[in-house]
């Protein structure tokens, strides 16, 4: 004997995971057919449904009784399409947005970054460097000293200050890239 829709969601709202597997077999052909036709793109009609599936099942117990199971989950999937429509024309136009920002900047806009900016940012990227570090990245770029004088300063062999440039080099790369904004013009400064 095959059971109702509604059996089986009374059952599902029990905790009932034979009613979910049920209702998950009996009707997801018909609704990744339904997403699929809207959005033409497998993957986001694959990942709809499995979110549709997953609220049924988590919010099960706040279903309303249903004479139209179907009906329901038509209407839910294309709210979950409106949605993801919506989610990708915001980030379409985000996008768009950027593009054209990007294409707006010009070598003049970047010349009227305020230095003074630009050196703190640096200078609180070197300050953050562990203090060996720090010293020798000064050394060499500040007191424009080579790896050979530095290493006679510290007492240390030339391939250890070899080593504290590079990782400092990628420390404050590293940060720079990740801060955002002048980050460009600034890693000019440590080539």
């Amino acid at each position: 004997m095959v059971a109702s829709d509604q059996e089986l969601i009374n059952l599902m709202k029990l905790g009932n995971e034979s009613a979910f597997n049920a209702i998950y077999d009996r009707y997801w052909r018909l609704i990744y057919g339904h997403i699929y036709k809207m959005l033409k793109d497998e993957d986001e009609a694959k990942d709809i449904l499995q979110e549709i599936f997953s609220n049924l099942w988590l919010k099960a117990a706040q279903l309303p009784p249903q004479n139209n199971f179907a009906g329901y989950l038509y209407i839910t999937a294309r709210h979950q399409v409106l949605n993801a429509i919506r989610r990708h024309k915001f980030k379409s136009d985000y996008l768009h947005s950027l593009a054209r920002y990007a294409e707006q900047a010009t070598e003049d806009t970047l010349q009227y970054v305020d230095e003074r900016d630009l050196r703190e940012a640096i200078e609180k990227e070197i300050a953050a460097l562990p203090p060996r570090m720090r010293e020798v990245f000064e050394m060499s770029r500040k007191q424009n000293l080579s790896y050979k004088a530095i290493s006679e300063r510290l007492g240390t062999s030339e391939d250890t200050v070899k080593k504290q440039m590079s990782k400092s080099l990628k420390i404050i790369r590293f940060n720079l890239n990740n801060s955002g904004g002048t980050a460009l013009l600034l890693l000019a400064f440590l080539r």
